[in-house]
């Protein structure tokens, strides 16, 4: 993962290189915008396919295989921001 850009309380876009189980590549957007005491987190993933990739999705779930990870990262994302907060 590589950040390429960042704008405090705002935006976050990292480039995410994949080795396994295939190789490829794709981009990560946060969008955060404050809502009273909170933040809503817009997190948005994009890349591009090639033939096999996309022959993949077809039997491959992608959000069944990815989808724990994210759920796991913007727990740990609360996490942290929570734990900062008092200070």
């Amino acid at each position: 993962m590589t950040l390429t850009e960042s704008r405090p309380d705002d935006y976050i876009k990292i480039d995410v290189a994949f080795v396994r189980p295939m190789e490829g590549a794709s981009t990560s957007e946060f969008a955060l915008k404050p809502e009273g005491d909170q933040t809503l987190v817009t997190w948005a993933t994009t890349g591009h396919n090639n033939f096999i990739g996309k022959a993949f999705c077809l039997f491959v779930d992608p959000d069944k295989m990815l989808g724990g990870y994210l759920e796991k990262g913007l727990a740990q994302m609360k996490t942290v921001v929570e734990a900062g907060a008092g200070n």
